[in-house]
């Protein structure tokens, strides 16, 4: 029997703290579905990031059902052992496998969901569900759900009322365990020694392509099983795209390169953003425009310790970057003016960061009761200022046309401050001219 990569005890212990929040109720969270092209290519499977969080099961076809206080009080429906199937495509736990190796009250094969479920949900009286991630999952729901109401006969009683099950984990993903917090620092320092490897491999005439492998080389190299997201290599005025993805042309003298990438190393992900001259040396404009975003940044990890309201953040990577705008010619008159007309949008079209954790966009909700929120020790995320000025705007002094820069750190919040997981990637001048083609 293969044995699975986790102590079992890390997920039993999420289980027992979010089933203090719904007694009485039942959670069903659903696999992701297999990608599969033309019936016999299957990519790489990458299981749902709540169904992992709460068990630690990774194959696909899966559904979890959570009854805090009942028995059975977790339940599997999985795929059933299939010799022939497993030839071709891998191990399964089975039933029985994950009962015995995932620390499950009670598991069935997958078929029988239909049957079963109904039984199970007929004891609580509100399902958590996250609705409309997966339509051949939301069926399957929604005939359980329709069944328990035959099976509750003339009661008078409905439907279960469905609560947002995303809502609910993402509020307990979003505070880092001790645990969480070693596998992100892995993460992320993974991700920082990507981008260090790819800043010595670059020089003129090298394709974004083979920056991107040499990311994906050490990534893999250092024992992240994929990466966090779709990498971004952009060069030149590429670099003014947000999420420009081609990632195959070549890399010019005198241009600059945006890198937005990061591993993720069990589960949890890094997301780091550097930009840097491709001949390693920044000129006098490409260096004003990386010191103005460099500064913003710099402030504002600076200013984040417990207590502050998130939203407050993006106003202040907004006002500054606006001052910046200003000081470089690209916008003209009044700040506060300018930013109740959205200008500072033309440069600047994003928010200064997001949480970050098994997702690179991890859960958790940004307002609570209509409130923004404020920041707790142990959350975490990206802060990622930005200038854009694309090669096109003829409004824009010539001399920053194509110049597009982001500079992007993970944060974790402290009792007292905030922690920089991402250091051991460069981002002063000085250092990245130090590092850039000297391998």
């Amino acid at each position: 029997m293969r044995k699975p990569a986790y102590d079992m005890n890390i997920f039993r212990e999420r289980r027992s703290k979010l089933g203090q929040d719904i007694q009485g109720a039942a959670l069903i969270v659903a696999s992701h579905p297999e990608m599969i092209r033309n019936h016999d290519v299957h990519f790489p499977y990458r299981q749902d990031s709540n169904l992992f969080y709460l068990t630690g099961w990774e194959e696909p076809e899966s559904i979890f059902v959570f009854r805090p206080g009942l028995i059975p009080e977790t339940v599997m429906f999985v795929r059933s052992r299939d010799p022939e199937k497993e030839t071709w495509n891998g191990f399964r736990y089975g039933p029985e496998g994950c009962e015995q190796e995932f620390k499950i009250d009670r598991c069935y094969p997958i078929e029988e969901f239909a049957t079963q479920a109904p039984r199970l949900l007929k004891e609580v009286n509100r399902l958590y569900y996250r609705l409309y991630k997966d339509k051949h999952s939301d069926e399957k729901i929604q005939s359980a759900l329709e069944n328990v109401k035959s099976l509750q006969g003339r009661t008078g009683f409905g439907l279960l009322p469905i609560h947002d099950a995303d809502t609910l984990i993402g509020e307990h993903r979003l505070i880092k365990s001790e645990y969480e917090l070693s596998q992100m620092r892995e993460a992320c320092e993974i991700s920082a020694q990507g981008h260090l490897a790819a800043m010595r491999f670059t020089r003129p005439g090298v394709n974004e392509r083979q920056i991107q492998g040499v990311l994906a080389h050490q990534f893999f190299m250092r024992g992240s099983a994929r990466e966090g997201y779709g990498f971004i290599v952009a060069s030149g005025n590429s670099a003014t795209t947000l999420h420009y993805n081609f990632n195959d042309q070549k890399c010019r003298d005198g241009d600059l390169l945006l890198i937005d990438a990061g591993a993720e190393f069990n589960y949890y992900t890094g997301d780091i953003t550097r930009t840097y001259p491709v001949n390693g040396k920044f000129t006098d404009e490409q260096a004003k425009v990386y010191e103005a975003v460099l500064k913003v940044q710099k402030d504002i990890i600076a200013y984040l310790k417990p207590g502050i309201v998130f939203k407050e953040l993006h106003d202040m990577g907004t006002s500054m970057l606006t001052e910046a705008m200003l000081e470089l010619g690209l916008l003209s008159g009044r700040k506060d003016d300018l930013i109740q007309a959205l200008a500072q949008k033309k440069y600047y079209p994003h928010g200064i960061g997001h949480w970050l954790g098994l997702d690179v966009h991890d859960a958790g909700l940004y307002f609570r009761n209509g409130e923004p929120r404020a920041i707790e020790a142990n959350m975490c995320f990206t802060i990622e200022p930005g200038l854009y000025i694309p090669a096109h705007d003829n409004s824009a002094p010539a001399k920053y046309r194509g110049i597009g820069i982001r500079i992007e750190d993970n944060i974790r919040i402290t009792n007292h401050g905030s922690e920089n997981m991402t250091t051991s990637a460069p981002k002063e001048i000085g250092d990245i001219e130090a590092v850039v083609g000297k391998n």
